[in-house]
């Protein structure tokens, strides 16, 4: 029996090629995402995502044991998760060495002592053109998409990563008010 991909909008059943690959992409993308996280924040005190930090991390490792098994049942589905979760687990690198050198608590206070040296508009605004330039580029991908799905899913997951960029930074910048 010869395993042939499905197309990227039906779901599959784990028996199929399709669904270890999506399993195999998404995975690695959420185990990216989690390490990378713990080597920027092992106690959680600088995780964006209030429900990241309030699971904690055997909620969250379970939660990504339960959900990335699902997700590869659409493989549109797999890419975009593993998409922005990869876009993440960069993001979180880009940092993470200075996070762990200085620790959570001496980086906090540092990075909110320069938010408060700066003007308002120009730290949102920096942090909110990251969302739209990088949701833009997703919107596009998305639109041009639905012939090709896997530029659509690429796109769906890099607009998500715009929005969580977004959203999370946005709700982190509302406490400096």
């Amino acid at each position: 029996m010869a395993w042939v991909l499905p197309p990227l909008d039906e779901w599959v059943s784990p028996r199929d090629l399709a669904w270890w690959i999506g399993l195999v992409v998404a995975g690695f993308a959420r185990g990216a995402d989690l390490l990378s996280t713990w080597i920027a924040t092992p106690r959680l005190q600088l995780e964006g995502n209030p429900l990241a930090r309030r699971l904690g991390w055997k909620g969250g490792v379970i939660l990504n044991l339960l959900v990335v098994p699902v997700v590869a049942c659409w493989p549109m589905l797999a890419v975009s998760l593993a998409t922005t979760s990869s876009l993440v687990a960069a993001r979180n690198l880009q940092q993470a060495w200075l996070m762990r050198t200085m620790g959570e608590e001496r980086y906090r206070l540092w990075f909110t002592g320069r938010v408060l040296e700066a003007s308002r508009p120009l730290v949102v605004g920096c942090h909110m053109g990251e969302a739209a330039l990088t949701g833009t580029i997703g919107l596009v991908l998305m639109w041009l998409g639905p012939v090709h799905l896997i530029s659509f899913g690429v796109g769906l997951g890099i607009a998500a990563y715009g929005f969580s960029v977004a959203l999370f930074t946005g709700m982190s910048l509302w406490r400096f008010r």
